[in-house]
């Protein structure tokens, strides 16, 4: 009697050690869910900035952060862990046919998905950083963004 008593007592702390892992939110970072992918097809990338330098164009060379995930089910999600506090910008394309850029037109319109931070708009081109940047306290932060295409 004494080993399933013992074995029982076991078993309880396993399930309650394991609902508080499960309840934990995710590690401090910026946690961002992108919005209106039109399709499944290709990866996003989201680039993550922490000066006007290189924003948003030369995410390769300038980003803080750079993240690519495949989309599924029209979905995708990028997190940021172990960022530190500061103002940040966030610039995000869907590279539908995976080419490693944002496709454009004859005229230089977007022809794939792209997003900013703050849904900031440029008026003839990108937004700035300023108009794209927040702050970041160095906790969670969950943000949404959409993609325009």
């Amino acid at each position: 009697m004494g080993i399933r008593v013992i074995a029982w007592c076991g078993a309880v702390l396993c399930m309650s050690l394991a609902a508080v892992v499960c309840a934990r939110s995710p590690c401090p970072g910026i946690h961002v869910k992108i919005l209106n992918i039109k399709n499944s097809s290709g990866a996003v990338a989201c680039a993550l900035f922490e000066s006007p330098e290189g924003f948003p164009s030369e995410f390769l060379r300038s980003a803080t952060n750079v993240m690519v995930i495949k989309v599924r089910k029209a979905q995708a999600r990028c997190d940021f862990e172990d960022i530190p506090p500061g103002i940040y910008a966030m610039a995000v394309i869907h590279d539908e046919n995976m080419n490693g850029k944002l496709d454009t037109n004859f005229l230089g319109i977007p022809a794939e998905g792209y997003g900013f931070s703050n849904d900031a708009k440029g008026l003839i081109g990108a937004p700035s950083f300023s108009a794209a940047s927040f702050p970041y306290n160095g906790e969670n932060l969950d943000l949404t963004m959409s993609l325009h295409y």
